[in-house]
């Protein structure tokens, strides 16, 4: 029986203390968080984990610069205490990163004044990164030759952080700690309907892939469904006094833009004087965002809004030849749930784009629901600490919190991963230039689970092969994906539990001999079926963005 099986059966007929519905980084963290201080805990998604908001993320881990504009600063205090939190737990899969910001002439700062602002957010910070710096025009192009300084009057860089990896992934990293904590989890469950039957809810699910339906109960809901929270308490019958509002957020994936380093953040001001980025990600760089007010979930990338980027960014580098269409790799687009006061009229466009990325958690003593509303994933601890606070005051009893429900090992466990890699001479497997060493990438993706992947290439040198090419993906890796990833479809795995879709080019993708193979290693006798779907699915986008 697969986990994913295994976990449907646990939830089926079960009894828990909270059924969190929304397995994005709101739900994730809380069903973790829950599971650690030793609640019954289910969680289900009617998508995968991390899917639909959570993987269109800036991949940042921010304290808001920018809300320092509004005078924000509590919520910068908070996002800034998480950040440096998020940085020591994480300490090998979020890093500290320097944004160079850009100023030219038209900027609405001179440079002595957002180097002003900087320092001021570095101390609310808590002095937790490097010190702020700035920059003349000149030492800007000694910095970044890629950036065009002619129009540049000078530049700041202050510090935040980032993923190396994809946001998906780390969305999965607190799945897996509620796994290990004892929840029941499953992608691919719905919700069908929920109804409050005297001291419980009792919910009917269904599975989307297999189409078979489920019942389970809960004392407690918690509604962690993002974008989509406002209908589901409307379903559930629960008034809040803050709703979702929704702006949607582009990246255009590119081949590497900077010339020097690639382990900065560029910033820059667009035409509409709003920050925008050139992030790395690996070999690629990633431009965005844009923020553009929508009436629906459901969003997709327009030409208006790709010829807006690359206009703005062929504006400000300095490039061999402008950036086209020709040249993106991927796409991503979602949108923000942003929190609004209910009975709030349409925002003016100044107040649209000055909307900040807060929280808010609220509780339904009567119905005994917790609906967790807007945030982002550098809130997300603080997200789950909250919850349990919510879900405690329901009369579930929680334990103590010792912090176990988040973070890497300790330092020793990965001391002893490190030797035995150096022991097995791991990284001379790998002779492609510039990717990282195996024993870093396997450590920050697995952790403890990263021991078993070592036995596996031991027993089996070719468990240490690639099996795509230039999607850098061990075979040891694709079978610990089929074994304990919950991988239902191919977009599962090459979107969200890896970043295959995100950095390696679609002709590349579907050329590579190992497409097949890594369909055959997830899915077994359904490879067919599912690689058949994900071709379906690369199809639609390409006629979407060919409209």
């Amino acid at each position: 029986m697969s986990l994913r099986s295994a976990n449907i059966e646990r939830i089926d007929g079960g009894f828990f203390d909270v059924l969190v519905v929304g397995a994005g980084i709101n739900g994730a963290v809380s069903a973790a968080a829950l599971a650690g201080r030793g609640a019954s805990v289910a969680l289900v998604d009617r998508g995968d984990f991390g899917a639909f908001t959570s993987q269109e993320s800036s991949n940042l881990v921010w304290g808001g610069f920018k809300y320092l504009e509004n005078y924000e600063l509590p919520l910068v205090f908070g996002l800034c205490r998480s950040r440096n939190r998020l940085m020591k737990a994480y300490p090998d899969n979020i890093k500290e990163i320097g944004f160079l910001a850009a100023l030219s002439k038209d900027a609405p700062y001179a440079p002595w004044f957002a180097g002003l602002g900087a320092t001021a957010y570095w101390g609310i910070g808590l002095f937790g990164t490097k010190r702020p710096r700035l920059f003349d025009a000149e030492a800007v192009k000694d910095e970044e030759p890629a950036i065009d300084t002619r129009d540049v009057r000078g530049a700041i860089q202050y510090q935040d952080a980032y993923l190396v990896d994809n946001d998906s992934r780390f969305v999965f990293s607190f799945v897996r700690s509620a796994l290990e904590a004892g929840a029941a989890v499953a992608n691919y469950v719905e919700v069908v309907s929920a109804r409050r039957v005297g001291d419980r809810w009792v919910v009917t699910l269904r599975d989307t892939d297999s189409g078979a339906e489920i019942t389970t109960s809960a004392r407690v809901l918690v509604n962690a469904a993002g974008p989509f929270a406002d209908g589901l308490n409307e379903a559930w019958g629960v008034a809040t006094e803050h709703r979702i509002v929704y702006s949607k957020g582009i990246h255009l994936v590119v081949p590497r833009l900077t010339t020097t380093r690639h382990d900065r953040v560029l910033a820059f001001f667009d035409d509409t004087g709003r920050l925008f980025y050139v992030i790395p990600m690996g070999r690629r760089s990633v431009i965005g965002t844009t923020d553009t007010r929508v009436e629906s979930p459901y969003t997709e990338v327009t030409d208006e809004d790709r010829e807006f980027l690359l206009e703005q960014i062929n504006a400000r580098l300095d490039l061999p030849r402008p950036l086209t269409t020709d040249d993106i790799i991927a796409e991503r687009c979602g949108v923000r749930p942003l929190v609004v006061t209910r009975g709030t009229g349409d925002q003016n466009e100044a107040d649209w784009t000055s909307l900040s990325r807060k929280h808010e958690i609220e509780r339904d003593d009567h119905e005994a629901v917790v609906s967790v509303l807007g945030g982002k994933l550098t809130d997300c601890l603080n997200v789950g600490e909250e919850v349990c606070h919510e879900v405690a005051a329901l009369g579930i009893p929680l334990e103590k919190d010792h912090g176990t429900w988040y973070g890497e090992p300790a330092a020793q466990t990965r001391a002893e991963f490190y030797r035995q890699a150096r022991l097995m001479r791991l990284d001379a497997l790998r002779t492609k230039p510039d990717t990282e060493p195996l024993t870093d990438r396997l450590w920050r993706r697995y952790g403890r689970r990263a021991f078993d992947l070592l036995e596996a290439i031991r027993a089996d040198p070719a468990m240490g092969e690639d099996v795509m090419g230039s999607a850098d993906y061990l075979r040891a890796e694709l079978y610990t994906a089929a074994e304990a990833e919950m991988v239902v479809t191919l977009d599962d795995f090459m979107r969200r539990r890896s970043k295959i879709d995100l950095v390696v080019p679609d002709d590349e993708i579907e050329g590579s001999e190992g497409l097949n193979e890594v369909a055959r290693i997830l899915f077994g006798d359904e490879a067919e079926r599912r690689l058949a779907d994900y071709r379906a699915g690369k199809d639609a986008e390409r006629r979407s963005a060919s409209r």
